[in-house]
């Protein structure tokens, strides 16, 4: 990793000419067609991933310093362009991948470049065509109005108004009244957006079925899953694998919501109720976003070498932009800029928990980029999105040990965390269900959708629904409204509950042997994206989250581990 690189206001904007591109593209296929030899044609191939890489450089960072300044203009219309011209892009860049598909080297260029690459390819021309383009377009700036409505959102709440990650701090506030204030203020305000927000799901969902008719699909479904580039497990395999998250760790989740009430002293609990963790308030980390920094870097100093090394060239470079303000988008991402092999973090700080929680599970995200940032082939430097998740899960439990520096209490933080991993598993798995049933309906009305919704709550959250009669807006089927990826990212969201199992495996060998643990993690993030969800976990040597009996026995040590915390 070049130390050259300058820090990132310093790095150049620019909006790329997407029509040079699009000839670029068409001279790789010319140039791919007529190579003579095979090795001219891998010399073409790899002098195409190089543009690429310049090319994505300059997209990522519009797309970033979009999230950061909604309101820009100078941002907005960047952003216009790319959602504009992007799919034109796209479909020239299909040509390329049957010229790929159909060079008489592919024997050897498959050989030279694996056989996941052209899958990969493969999976491009069933997933999209010149056909879609008009429905792309569109696509995007529907994402794109929904990323700005949300970013930006303002609540008002005694005298002052927030955007809606700053509110999080009020709503675990450990005096029940201000509570129960910032809740009804925030929900009062998301109902007020309702209509808006159903209205562009409304139009994504039928977009995207338009679009997935047009290709010859059923429905969106099936294109979802090509466009996610799930290889290697199906539809079945995850109505399975929800089932068994049903049937094993709902009930624990239930459980472990019981018991938080009555360490809370709460009898008659509300949705204000549901994030306290202790009657004097949650484990909230010490010290300014500056000083979670710098404490930051003495845990990766601890941690590793590698992680020593790697955290503070991040933090030297200036890629962390880590606390909320006006304009920026809500949530929290890792990318990666292949031009300088840096990735960049973005999240919302708000004085809880959840910073620390950024500060582990993004740098995992931007670990994994940096142990595989050698990997020539850009295809291969990061895998889909249920393994790029295990990184980040990971990290946040391989941090654990090191807690007692941002937290006074760090038992009560571990028993959080962990509590709060288990009880995601039932919500993430009543996302992907939901976005399923949404796409094998694209006519139903948002009302029905709301009440599959709430059907879902009822399946997989029933001890979370009892605490909504006081909230219309959770109690109508809202709180979807929320999820960004349902919007944004259709289908991105069982990956990560595929990834917390995987982290709780890590988890539960890091007790045993922290050696092999690490050693197995490292491995799997050197590895990147070479191979598909299941065979990565197979050659980390870990076990398959949709194996029979996996989810029983991941689970089954973590009450244990739980009622072993110190949290008086």
């Amino acid at each position: 990793m070049s130390k050259n690189i300058p820090v990132f206001e310093q790095w150049p904007f620019r909006i790329p000419s997407f029509e040079r591109e699009i000839e670029k593209s068409k001279a790789f296929t010319e140039a791919l067609k007529n190579a003579a030899t095979q090795e001219e044609a891998l010399a073409v191939i790899k002098k195409k991933m190089k543009a690429s890489d310049d090319f994505d450089n300059a997209v990522t960072l519009i797309s970033v310093k979009f999230s950061l300044e909604s309101n820009n203009p100078k941002y907005v219309k960047a952003m216009d362009v790319v959602n504009e011209k992007y799919p034109l892009l796209q479909n020239e860049e299909l040509a390329f991948s049957k010229a790929l598909l159909e060079s008489k080297f592919r024997p050897y260029l498959e050989e030279k470049l694996g056989s996941l690459l052209f899958k990969m390819h493969e999976n491009s021309l069933k997933s999209f065509d010149e056909r879609v383009i008009e429905e792309s377009i569109e696509e995007n700036k529907l994402t794109m109005q929904y990323g700005a409505l949300i970013a930006s959102c303002e609540v008002e709440f005694r005298g002052e108004k927030y955007n809606l990650p700053q509110m999080g701090k009020f709503m675990e506030d450990p005096d029940r009244k201000t509570r129960e204030e910032a809740s009804k203020a925030y929900y009062s305000y998301m109902d007020s957006k309702v209509a808006e927000l159903e209205d562009i799901y409304d139009k994504l969902v039928k977009v995207r079925d338009r679009m997935a008719k047009k290709l010859g699909f059923e429905n969106y479904v099936p294109l979802g899953y090509l466009r996610m580039s799930r290889f290697d497990y199906t539809k079945e395999d995850v109505k399975g694998y929800r089932d068994a998250i049903a049937q094993y760790v709902t009930p624990l989740a239930g459980k472990l919501l019981k018991q938080q009430f009555k360490r809370t002293g709460i009898r008659n609990p509300e949705i204000y109720d549901l994030a306290l963790a202790f009657k004097d308030g949650n484990p909230t980390p010490k010290g300014t976003t500056a000083e979670k920094i710098e404490t930051a870097k003495g845990m990766y100093d601890q941690m590793s070498p590698e992680t020593s090394y790697f955290f503070r060239f991040m933090a030297d470079h200036h890629v962390l932009d880590l606390e909320a303000r006006a304009g920026k988008q809500s949530g929290g991402y890792m990318t990666y800029f292949p031009k300088y092999g840096i990735p960049f973090i973005f999240s919302n700080f708000n004085g809880t928990s959840g910073d620390v929680d950024v500060l582990t599970h993004e740098f995992g995200h931007s670990f994994q980029a940096y142990m595989s940032r050698a990997i020539k082939i850009p295809e291969y430097r990061q895998p889909t999105s249920e393994s790029c998740e295990i990184h980040s899960m990971s990290m946040e439990f391989f941090a654990h040990p090191y807690m007692d520096r941002f937290f006074d209490n760090p038992e009560r933080y571990r028993f959080v965390h962990l509590s709060d991993s288990i009880s995601f598993l039932p919500y993430g798995v009543s996302v992907d269900e939901f976005q399923e049933w949404v796409y094998e309906h694209p006519e139903a009305t948002p009302e029905e959708r709301d009440a599959e919704w709430i059907a879902l709550e009822e399946k997989y959250l029933p001890h979370k629904r009892a605490c909504y009669k006081g909230c219309k807006y959770m109690a109508e089927g809202h709180r979807w409204l929320t999820q960004a990826h349902i919007f944004e990212s259709p289908f991105y969201y069982i990956d990560y509950t595929l990834a917390q199992v995987m982290a709780f495996e890590f988890f539960n060998l890091d007790r045993k042997n922290h050696a092999l643990a690490w050693k197995r993690y490292l491995n799997l993030c050197k590895m990147g994206g070479k191979y598909p969800f299941r065979t990565l976990v197979s050659k980390a040597h870990m076990k398959d989250p949709f194996q029979e009996g996996v989810i029983k026995k991941t689970i089954a040590p973590l009450p244990k581990v739980l009622a072993g915390y110190n949290i008086d």
